[in-house]
């Protein structure tokens, strides 16, 4: 095996030198990137029959990873959206290794231009003001779990905060008083700073008197005092989800994610009034075109804004032939 064109020592650099060193790459998409790979060398196991520490990058073609994407479509059911982010971990590796191995720039060249699928993109879905409050309302408050999970979504909810930024959350985040916020370093290492209402600063400050779990000082941590999983931060939304049903028939038929919660409070503030530019830096958006996905969300908005026009009056009448002399002149 040709040493300097081994697969392994190139994708362990661009793991520990170009994402963690040089572009100090988030967790998230650290682990997001991990997934890729390690999904796409089982595949290529099974496909070249050989093992991942003894590939050349010679044997990572355009094709093989065409294939890889096909097969995670088609038989893995991934959806285009998420396939297109497999692709774009890959693309990001070969821009990386046209640095590194210049002699294989064709065939790097190939790779990255396999294209990324369209899609269809479906409206923002979010939450009503009764489905929001019949959630809320779920947990058993009486138990430290139901303590946890109703704090956690009312500040998923008034914050919107992503997943990853929720789960990531530490007591130290927090500040009270007056100007009362909370901090967190988003997508992009970004820092920003989210006000807490009153209601939600008054839940949080409870929540802080309850004993701490863990060493680590995670705001909202589990049984163990360790930070919320993704599956266990879903168990306890579907739980939720299922006994709020009662009260709230409608939301039997949607998912409940700190995605939608997130969504819902974009909406909340667009329906406001609030401008948005506001609204993407409250959200972390890098650009304000992102939070355009809301305007198109609302039909309230939009019923709004049409009882704001006058509509063109279109009464119909019956229709009368003009003169045949008139008409002949006309055609010339």
């Amino acid at each position: 095996m040709n040493t300097a064109n081994s697969l392994a020592p190139l994708l362990e650099r661009f793991f520990t030198q170009r994402l963690m060193q040089q572009r100090q790459a988030s967790p998230h998409t650290i682990r997001s990137y991990r997934d890729t790979f390690r999904q796409f060398l089982i595949f290529a196991q099974e496909r070249l029959h050989q093992p991942p520490s003894r590939l050349n990058v010679e044997q990572i073609d355009a094709p093989l990873i065409v294939a890889f994407l096909d097969e995670l479509e088609k038989q893995r059911d991934l959806t285009v959206r998420s396939r297109n982010l497999r692709l774009t971990a890959i693309h990001s590796f070969f821009r990386y290794a046209a640095f590194e191995l210049p002699t294989h720039a064709a065939q790097i060249q190939r790779v990255l231009a396999i294209p990324s699928k369209r899609f269809t993109r479906t409206l923002v879905s979010f939450f009503s003001r009764p489905e929001v409050d019949a959630l809320l309302a779920a947990p058993d408050c009486s138990t430290w779990s139901g303590r946890r999970d109703h704090a956690f979504m009312l500040t998923a909810v008034q914050t919107g905060l992503r997943l990853s930024e929720m789960t990531g959350l530490k007591r130290e985040d927090l500040v009270l008083g007056v100007g009362a916020h909370v901090r967190v370093i988003g997508k992009g290492r970004k820092e920003r700073c989210i006000p807490l209402a009153r209601s939600t600063l008054s839940v949080l400050k409870a929540w802080l008197r309850e004993p701490q779990r863990g060493d680590e000082g995670v705001l909202f941590p589990n049984a163990r005092g360790n930070r919320l999983s993704v599956h266990g931060v879903q168990y306890l939304l579907n739980k939720h989800r299922m006994a709020a049903c009662n009260g709230c028939p409608s939301l039997g038929q949607k998912r409940v994610t700190v995605h939608r919660l997130r969504h819902t409070m974009a909406m909340d503030l667009l329906q406001a009034g609030v401008d948005r530019s506001v609204i993407a830096l409250w959200l972390g958006h890098e650009s304000v075109e992102t939070t355009q996905i809301y305007l198109e969300a609302t039909l309230a908005m939009k019923e709004q804004a049409l009882a704001r026009t006058t509509p063109p009056q279109g009464k119909l009448e019956r229709y009368q032939p003009g003169d045949k002399l008139l008409n002949f002149l006309n055609s010339l």
